[in-house]
């Protein structure tokens, strides 16, 4: 196999995301300012049809080009030393986009265009001499959703190589204040990342860091297309430039430079800039922190909380980066000290690029190494023969940016063999399926040609991946422990293939490993205390803390914690309020940092309602409420707390409030659906998910499928998948992730009863309807996967999707989220679709899917009920909402995008305009599943009527009338116990 065809299943989404992108995007609004262009009805083809299969997505690309092979193929090319200005304004043509034509946009001469987050832009150059051309773009990140904005580039209609599709261009951001408020206990309070955008001249790169040097493109001579395709975010562009990046020089040959302008080291100048004091950052999750280990960091207080470094773990991606602005009084040669601490990859160093002033200022600042040490010290550039740098009198910006350095290319080989090992295990797995016969000879070795010298390549590569990890790290370290135990696997393999089999579980424990190694070693922490910027013959101090200051440091904690709570985060009551209320949260310790900051800083100020957050397990909330210790508001709590409390008079009723009606429209009807109860409501929606189909483009390719769109589709496909010894992936929940937490009905069995037409309960609620002809024919079609086609119960549906073993299912939504961090080896591989439905008589297809989530409830004790409902008006705010999306998003990355239930809001956060679409398509077809008195014993019984069936063969139709009867017993019970009529 060729490195360009093992190359081809990772290049499969790219035609697919151009054709959608070009030809399925509706226009934008009209309405534009100054000038406007509008596509025309020739341009903009009509939405796709979600009834239809996307078959856009599976067009052949087999002959896309990595950015390694593309550099390859056009090696002996040369770079001509020439440069071109594409003013923006000058377009060709565009494509589903509106554009506006700006003049002296931001101070910025001449006309420039603001283009939106869907369509393309075209413009038409001449190239004098082919070769290979750098590429940059003078742009402005004008508001959006807060996220990077990205666009994919063509080349006369052409993706070039497949990194392509993928460009980034990032935002600044910057603390909303210098100063560093404190709360009324005397403990500093984050500063709040605003956004502050300036224009930027970004050269086209990876800034996933698999390169480290920019793009090279090759334009042959004569007339090309450049188009820019929207996939997420609106910016405006003054010029596109076609040129050569210069390369820094080595620091021996800018030392003779210095010697001939006649530059001479400056004396008695110290410049100190502290950490926190960064004046921009491409990331709100590089926001400045407070450290209080190290009695080295300054500021520093042993009692209270003080901000005094940035960086840390959240600064550990590849293309982040922090500036500071420094003042320099007298022109001359200067050395650059700084105080950091790296401690958190061991074994190996962090890497960052330095730059003055936008330029790296020689050789040796692309690839700054900060070794691995416990605590803080003073790194100096160039180490005990500091490297001079000519600085001028006046401003300068000096920036440090995260960089994979020469790890890059190693991390790209492991990326590369994962997806080659992943590839191998889908065919042993053809031959054997998951579980193979122990005493069987399958000759794996014989069946799939090739297999064998396929291992060996990929141990060698591995292998010397490891060896070149040895010599960067000079020394051996747990980084290469999992890839010594994969080569050790493939040889094994290799020197017994009849071991194959029954080695295959083991094959893929590692591989899934390796792929959790690739994340790891992409990041690249380093938290920094303060940059020294001094003449060379100055002294800088060490950055360590002597040892009785680490022992004074260590007594003085330990008397303070006798005092002091550290679990109290920001402003606490002091009696001084008016209004007081106490909130409990059931998430994580960042989440509710987070909203504490965002109380006290516009909640409070705006109502004066003090606010006691805390942060506690949910499953005891029931036992406080029942003792009168529970909270005013609880929040982040299931679906079906609200009205279980509600029939025990345990929550207030939110519609008694005049402003209820305008306050739910917030929501769709489907999330109301859940706290509706005996004509009141008792909780309002914080999350709604629900299930979509999530698929392998590479894999449906191969195997000739197309996305089904109805059940009768998946059937035909299950066929497919069984005759490949692959699986459909299922949804199906046997254990409550807690003691004593409720099962909700199974998400498969609500898909196939909501869309035929039927419903959980009838008679507005005193009965379950699951024992009627549309509930039974519903548990039959749902059992029939399971014992007809034999689809797994248990599965961990991430990493047989990531494996390609299960190259199809339906999950939560959120999934994408994971999948879109922890599998980068298969970016651009999947996709996700709404749910198979059911064909109606008209024509038209059902897919229901059964809504879930979570709510904020106000218990029935709550002292100020006004004050309450004044909190979960504002937390459920489209402004709250998206600002805490954003915040999360920034602080934890895009496993963290949160699934907010507000309409308004899920329309802000940031999603890739082609994803998005599939997700509100879906979203306009969720069913909210309504709560009665008894209907835990829905979830429940539906769990044992499935295993009945499925474990002990019963027929499915007894199953759920003897289960449903069970259901039917416990409602009519419950409703005589809370005295409603049955």
């Amino acid at each position: 196999m060729t490195l360009r065809r093992k190359h081809g299943l990772r290049k499969l989404a790219v035609t697919a995301m151009v054709a959608i992108l070009l030809f399925s995007m509706p226009g934008l609004a009209p309405g534009g300012k100054l000038q406007v262009a509008h596509a025309t009805e020739e341009n903009n083809a009509p939405a796709a049809d979600m009834d239809s299969p996307d078959s856009g997505l599976l067009d052949d690309t087999d002959d896309r080009l990595t950015y390694t092979d593309y550099l390859e193929r056009y090696q002996d090319q040369s770079r001509p030393k020439r440069e071109m200005i594409v003013n923006a304004a000058d377009y060709s043509s565009i494509d589903g986009m509106e554009v506006q034509k700006v003049e002296q946009y931001e101070g910025m001469a001449g006309m420039s265009i603001v283009t939106g987050e869907q369509g393309a832009i075209s413009w038409e150059v001449n190239i004098e001499e082919a070769g290979m051309y750098n590429l940059s773009a003078l742009y402005f990140p004008v508001e959006g959703k807060s996220s990077n904005i990205e666009r994919s580039l063509l080349i006369d209609g052409e993706i070039p190589f497949t990194e392509a599709t993928y460009m980034q261009f990032q935002r600044v951001w910057s603390n909303e204040s210098d100063e560093i408020k404190a709360d009324n206990q005397g403990n500093a309070l984050r500063p709040k990342q605003i956004e502050s955008p300036k224009w930027q001249e970004e050269i086209f790169k990876d800034l996933e860091g698999y390169h480290t040097k920019p793009y090279l493109f090759y334009l042959s001579k004569g007339k090309h297309t450049l188009t820019m395709v929207s996939q997420r975010e609106p910016m405006v562009i003054r010029h596109l430039k076609i040129y050569q990046q210069d390369e820094p020089i080595p620091y021996a040959e800018m030392l003779k430079q210095y010697e001939a302008q006649g530059l001479k080291e400056t004396e008695g100048q110290m410049i100190v800039i502290q950490g926190e004091h960064a004046s921009g950052k491409s990331s709100p999750t590089l926001y400045p922190l407070a450290d209080r280990s190290s009695p080295a960091v300054y500021p520093y207080s042993a009692s209270k909380v003080k901000i005094n470094t940035i960086g840390g773990f959240n600064w550990r991606i590849p293309g982040q980066w922090v500036e500071w602005e420094v003042n320099v009084p007298e022109t001359g040669l200067y050395k650059i000290g700084i105080k950091s601490k790296q401690n958190f990859v061991r074994g190996t160093y962090s890497t960052r690029r330095l730059t003055i002033d936008g330029q790296v200022p020689f050789q040796e600042m692309d690839e700054v190494a900060f070794r691995y040490q416990s605590g803080y010290r003073m790194d100096v550039m160039g180490d005990d023969n500091p490297y001079l740098f000519h600085l001028t009198e006046g401003k300068h910006v000096l920036r440090l940016e995260t960089s994979l350095g020469q790890y890059a290319s190693l991390i790209r080989e492991v990326e590369e063999s994962l997806l080659n090992l992943n590839g191998m295990y889908r065919k042993i797995l053809m031959v054997t399926g998951s579980s193979p016969d122990e005493i069987r000879d399958y000759r794996v070795e014989k069946q799939i040609p090739g297999l064998l010298d396929g291992f060996q390549a990929e141990s060698e590569r591995l292998k010397s991946v490891t060896e070149r990890l040895k010599q960067l790290s000079g020394q051996s370290s747990d980084q290469e422990a999992l890839l010594m135990t994969m080569t050790l696997q493939l040889d094994e393999m290799i020197a017994n293939p009849d071991t194959i089999p029954s080695r295959l579980k083991a094959f893929k424990v590692n591989t899934g490993g390796i792929g959790t190694w690739i994340l790891k070693a992409k990041e690249h922490p380093l938290e920094i205390d303060a940059i020294y910027i001094a003449s060379p013959s100055e002294k800088l101090p060490s950055g360590k803390a002597s040892f009785f200051a680490k022992l004074w440091h260590q007594i003085l904690t330990f008397f303070y914690s006798f005092f002091i709570d550290y679990n109290q985060v920001g402003n606490t009551d002091e009696g001084g309020s008016k209004k007081a209320i106490t909130v409990w949260i059931g998430s994580g310790r960042d989440q509710a940092t987070t909203i504490k900051s965002m109380i006290d800083e516009t909640f409070t100020p705006e109502t004066g309602i003090s606010v006691d957050l805390k942060l506690v397990q949910m499953q005891t909330l029931l036992p406080a409420t029942l003792a009168g210790q529970g909270p005013d508001v609880a929040m982040q709590i299931g679906n079906d707390v609200p009205v279980n409390y509600a029939m025990r008079n345990a929550v207030a009723d939110l519609s008694q409030f005049s402003d209820f009606e305008e306050v739910s429209d917030r929501f769709r009807p489907s999330a109301m659906v859940p706290y509706t109860y005996n004509k009141g409501v008792y909780g309002l929606p914080e999350t709604q998910t629900f299930n979509m189909l999530f698929y392998r483009k590479d894999i449906l390719k191969e195997l000739g499928l197309e996305i089904p769109q109805t059940w009768e589709d998946v059937n035909k496909l299950l066929a497919v998948l069984d005759k490949n010894h692959m699986e459909f992936g299922l949804p199906i929940v046997t254990q409550p992730s807690y003691p004593g937490e409720n099962l909700p009905p199974n998400s498969v069995f609500a898909m196939k009863l909501l869309q035929q037409g039927g419903e959980f309960y009838r008679n507005d609620g005193k009965e379950s309807d699951l024992d009627s002809e549309s509930g039974i024919d519903a548990f039959k079609l749902w059992t029939e996967y399971y014992t007809d086609y034999k689809l797994p119960v248990e599965f961990d549906f991430s990493n047989r999707f990531r494996t390609g073993e299960m190259p199809i299912g339906i999950a939560d939504y959120t999934t994408y989220n994971q999948l879109s961090v922890s599998a980068p080896e298969i970016r651009g591989m999947w996709g996700f679709a709404p749910v198979p439905g059911t064909p109606q008589p008209d024509g038209s297809i059902d897919r229901a899917v059964p809504g879930g989530g979570n709510a904020v409830v106000m218990l029935k004790q709550a002292s100020d009920q006004d004050a309450a409902w004044e909190f979960m008006k504002w937390w459920t705010s489209t402004e709250i909402q998206t600002m805490f999306g954003r915040e999360m998003e920034g602080l934890m990355g895009a496993a963290a995008r949160y699934p907010t239930a507000n309409i308004d809001a899920l329309d802000q956060l940031p999603w890739p305009v082609n994803d998005y679409g599939n997700l509100k398509a879906q979203f306009e077809w969720v069913r909210g599943i309504p709560e009665v008195p008894g209907g835990y014993f829905t979830g429940r019984h539906l769990i044992n009527a499935f295993y009945k069936v499925v474990n002990k063969q019963v027929d499915p139709r007894e199953a759920m009338m003897t289960y449903g009867q069970y259901i039917q017993d416990e409602i009519r019970l419950k409703r005589i116990e809370f005295g409603l009529p049955n």
